[in-house]
């Protein structure tokens, strides 16, 4: 079996709005880099430069380098078929989640250092933040109802409103750099995870409990489990519904 050609999944024929001249390649990066993320570039699929270039109606020479960037930071990956080439969308595989989940699980527990050190008053209005997210996806737990975009939109917000009270700029811009790349798993598998979502908010309630109590250690464990039993969770999923991409 091989990958299909590019297919750009937009919901609409709508064309992308020209490109400002002098487009960056970094702007090129973004938008095709969100194209995958949401799986609008389906995962094994070729790119073929020239469609992405009428998609996002810009010149060569941005789409070229951003590509190269994407592949470098394991976006796309090239597949060799005797003496040709093709640039494909990365493939979603359990090898490549046990990589990554456990990096960004670190990196939210160094931010969860810091923010078990702010002060008091600090500490409960972000642990009150906190809980009024934790509890609408307590309450889809319950529910038991299709939510998927809900509860990838909840959980991000519940670890954003926490690196943003714990980071740096160092590691924020770290965190950045990799956090998109669990975000295609996560956005992809997350209405599948909805049978073990109550697992998931008692590992937030223990997450708030640590930053009430202003416990470093416990907070950067606490992160550090609830990412580590998540791409557990996500492991189960794809061995049910299969890798994506992988061929």
């Amino acid at each position: 079996m091989v990958p299909s050609a590019i297919k750009i999944s937009t919901g609409t024929k709508r064309q992308s709005k020209k490109a400002e001249h002098g487009t960056s390649v970094g702007v090129a990066f973004q938008r095709i880099r969100d194209l995958i993320v949401h799986a609008k570039l389906a995962p094994g699929t070729w790119i073929v430069e020239g469609d992405l270039c009428d998609h996002l109606n810009m010149s060569r020479t941005p789409v070229r380098g951003a590509l190269f960037l994407l592949q470098r930071e394991g976006y796309v990956i090239e597949s060799r078929n005797g003496s040709k080439s093709r640039m494909i969308v990365a493939p979603m595989t359990k090898e490549d989640a046990n990589e990554l989940y456990p990096i960004i699980g670190r990196l939210e527990g160094l931010a969860g250092r810091r923010a078990a050190a702010l002060p008091q008053n600090e500490r409960q209005a972000l642990a009150a933040k906190l809980k009024l997210v934790n509890d609408k996806l307590d309450q889809i737990a319950r529910d038991r109802g299709y939510h998927g975009p809900d509860i990838f939109d909840l959980d991000h917000e519940f670890h954003r409103l926490l690196l943003a009270g714990g980071s740096g700029p160092r590691l924020t811009t770290l965190h950045r750099a990799i956090e998109p790349q669990t975000e295609r798993y996560w956005r992809l598998y997350a209405s599948s995870i909805i049978g073990e979502l109550h697992v998931s908010v008692a590992e937030h309630e223990e997450i708030i409990a640590a930053l009430l109590a202003g416990d470093p250690g416990r907070l950067e464990g606490a992160l550090c489990t609830n990412w580590e039993n998540g791409c557990k969770r996500l492991a189960r999923v794809i061995d049910m519904f299969g890798e994506r991409g992988s061929w």
